[in-house]
């Protein structure tokens, strides 16, 4: 199967294309490099069946042709992380909803195979925990950019899933959760690699808010597994699926976690929002999957617990390696 990957140089893709290229599959990639990074998939560049274009999803010509030549199409390319989203979020916007347009109008003219990438973050404030597929979206004002990223890929769901209907393009939307692994940096926000650099630093752990908001971490091994699963699986197109694992920890006691296994003296600093983000920033309190609906349809089941993603992230870090989180 020959495999597209836009912003297949990014954390995620570049861990995807490494699992379809060890599956048999031919891999292309095509990343603007605005948060991926050549150095992801430079191990890559010599195996047989990877290719590489350095290039942006709006480059409708050179979809068309890349599109073309693939069986399935994993859209990745997006503005990621939430100090991106804040400082920019006409760029947020404009690239993720219009380079899912552009990638599902040429699919469209050749009937391949779209996965989109959606995030956890679609669910906003809703307070209905765990989070299923077909529960309530709650998102917050428009005057708080905050939330600009969350409706620019839920505005990307309904978009895929009304080609589906309408134009019967074979789709599937999965909702990450926050994911982690090697290759990740805290360049954006993301927790993990952030709140673990520190601690080996030895520099003070900062951790935004009161600290008692709630995530659940992956592995992005576990996540690339589950995505692989649903590719080969018809009935899995025109479905939406949550894909992460439903272990739940507060902020705070992340840092406590990390804290205590790098051996690390920083002390633990509480930051206001207003102070890390802008006046009035708005966080989601709690963020678990219900993972029932992948589970049944392909059985998939996260592998790792947050204690040996930590442990994992750890020693890449100290390999100086940048690791891991959120998605």
């Amino acid at each position: 199967m020959r495999a597209l990957l836009t912003g297949g140089a990014g954390f995620v893709g570049s861990h995807l294309a490494e699992t379809l290229l060890e599956q048999g599959h031919e891999v292309a990639v095509v990343d603007d490099l605005s948060t991926g990074s050549m150095a992801n998939i430079a191990h890559l560049k010599t195996r047989p069946g990877f290719s590489y274009v350095i290039d942006t999803v709006m480059n409708e010509q050179l979809m068309a042709e890349l599109i073309d030549r693939a069986d399935v199409i994993f859209h990745l390319a997006a503005a990621v992380g939430v100090r991106l989203i804040v400082e920019a979020p006409v760029r947020t916007i404009e690239t993720n909803v219009h380079g899912t347009e552009v990638v599902l109008k040429h699919a469209a003219k050749k009937n391949k195979l779209v996965v989109i990438f959606s995030t956890s973050e679609v669910y906003g404030k809703s307070g209905d925990v765990p989070f299923r597929e077909d529960s309530d979206l709650v998102m917050g004002a428009t005057n708080k950019h905050r939330w600009a990223y969350a409706c620019s890929k839920a505005i990307d769901e309904f978009l895929a899933l009304a080609y589906h209907r309408e134009k019967k393009l074979p789709v599937i939307v999965v909702r990450l959760f926050n994911t982690v692994g090697p290759r990740q940096t805290g360049r954006y926000g993301m927790v993990i690699p952030t709140f673990m650099r520190q601690a080996l630093a030895g520099e003070p752990i900062t951790v935004y808010g009161d600290g008692k908001q709630t995530r659940s971490f992956t592995d992005v091994r576990d996540v690339v597994t589950g995505l692989t699963r649903l590719m080969h699986e018809p009935r899995a197109v025109g479905e939406v699926f949550n894909i992460g694992n439903s272990e739940e920890v507060s902020i705070y006691g992340l840092a406590e976690r990390i804290k205590a296994i790098a051996a690390s003296s920083s002390r633990i600093v509480l930051i206001p929002y207003d102070e890390a983000y802008d006046a009035g920033f708005e966080d989601m309190p709690r963020r678990v999957p219900d993972l029932r609906k992948i589970e049944a349809l392909v059985g998939y089941r996260p592998t790792l617990s947050l204690d040996q993603i930590l442990a994992r992230v750890l020693t890449h870090t100290r390999a100086g390696l940048e690791p891991v989180n959120r998605g």
